[in-house]
């Protein structure tokens, strides 16, 4: 619209310079030459207007600037017609909106030279040649700062479209962020339950198949066959949920000793709590972090060393909060357990989750600037580590 107004307004200055060139009292010679002119910077204004409407951005479109500028400034040069140089003034604002700064100089030089030879044929004052030129330079500066206005224009709408994808990749992150959090809270939450259970159907196969080989003993065993699949089905489709509640929760040392009473009941193995420090509120992210962790591990534990007695230490300090989950682990070869991760693992119980408790509560625990370790290092014991700043 405003382009389209834009070339209004010149169309309507052609018109009226065009009423004023018919009208001035020229010369036999003078008023051909100086129509001549005229209709001659009416076509190349017609040409220009049809460059720019096809976004033609070459080395034509100055160059038809600069032969309106020529025409209409050596023509302006006569005593009284001076509005043929608003053709002139034109030529030069649109070349100085050009990209390229040397449109607009060598439009207004054409011009200039122009003014130069039609003051040197027509024998014009050399006042009138140095008005005529300042009104060019003038129009130069206008055409300047239109490119500046335009120039800002485009780079604020550049910075305007980049906020708007940083904005969009910053949603995408937020999202991304919030599928990992679902992922931690699906696996700790629900493939912990999943996990026990399948624990639980191993358990009860191994006595089964101890046990006489009656008709019954073998459908209850294929019974729980078909439970343990659907177990471990179950924890695959769990990972694809997307779904995370959170309600209130206790406090980390009651939460730990709730979990230790469960877990003694569940799987018969004594689970020894420690707490030193002073106890202190920690953030609920902090606090649910260590929950999770202290789950994986105690059902680790349970997969890895069952009936193996498990201690639970949580220290309270200046700094941190430090946690700590141990179970022993019997010598080689006697059954009563290895340690998660090493050859032997999952000799007595099969690992249900694939591995990946272990990473998601060293992310869970990085995102909150804290730290996990688990290992074996004196070779009699497993332990994980939980560490969270205060």
């Amino acid at each position: 619209m405003l382009r389209m107004v834009s070339w209004l307004l010149r169309g309507a200055a052609l018109v009226l310079v065009g009423i004023d060139v018919f009208l001035a009292p020229l010369g036999p010679v003078a008023r051909p030459l100086t129509v001549a002119a005229y209709l001659a910077c009416g076509l190349l204004l017609a040409g220009c207007a049809v460059l720019e409407h096809r976004g033609t951005r070459d080395g034509r479109l100055p160059v038809a600037l600069g032969l309106i500028a020529a025409l209409s400034a050596a023509a302006s040069v006569q005593q009284d017609l001076n509005s043929l140089l608003a053709l002139a003034a034109i030529a030069v604002i649109d070349a100085g909106t050009e990209p390229r700064l040397a449109a607009g100089w060598g439009v207004f030089g054409a011009g200039v030279v122009a003014v130069a030879f039609g003051a040197l044929a027509a024998g014009t004052g050399a006042e009138k040649a140095v008005e005529l030129c300042l009104i060019l330079a003038l129009a130069l500066l206008m055409g300047f700062n239109r490119r500046a206005y335009r120039v800002r224009a485009e780079q604020n709408a550049a910075l305007l479209a980049q906020a708007e994808q940083l904005r969009t990749e910053q949603r995408r992150t937020a999202v991304l962020d919030e599928r990992a959090r679902l992922a931690r809270e699906i696996h700790d939450v629900l493939a912990h339950s999943l996990g026990a259970l399948g624990i639980q159907i191993q358990a009860a196969r191994a006595l089964l198949e101890g046990s006489a080989g009656a008709e019954r003993v073998g459908r209850a065993d294929d019974v729980l066959a078909v439970a343990q699949r659907m177990a471990s089905d179950g924890l695959t489709e769990t990972r694809r949920a997307v779904h995370a509640l959170r309600g209130d929760r206790l406090s980390l040392g009651e939460e730990l000793g709730a979990m230790a009473a469960a877990h003694e009941e569940r799987h018969g193995t004594p689970v020894a709590v420690d707490v030193t420090g002073g106890p202190v509120p920690l953030p609920p992210d902090q606090t649910l972090a260590l929950v999770r962790t202290a789950q994986e591990s105690l059902v680790n534990a349970a997969k890895h060393a069952p009936h193996r007695p498990v201690t639970l230490r949580l220290s309270y300090r200046d700094e941190d909060v430090t946690m700590s989950i141990t179970n022993p682990l019997g010598p080689p070869g006697d059954g009563t357990g290895a340690a998660a991760g090493t050859e032997d693992s999952g000799a007595r119980l099969a690992t249900v989750d694939g591995g990946y408790g272990l990473t998601g509560m060293r992310e869970r625990l990085l995102l909150l600037g804290g730290t996990l370790t688990a290992g074996c290092a004196d070779g009699r014991s497993w332990t994980v580590t939980a560490r969270v700043p205060r």
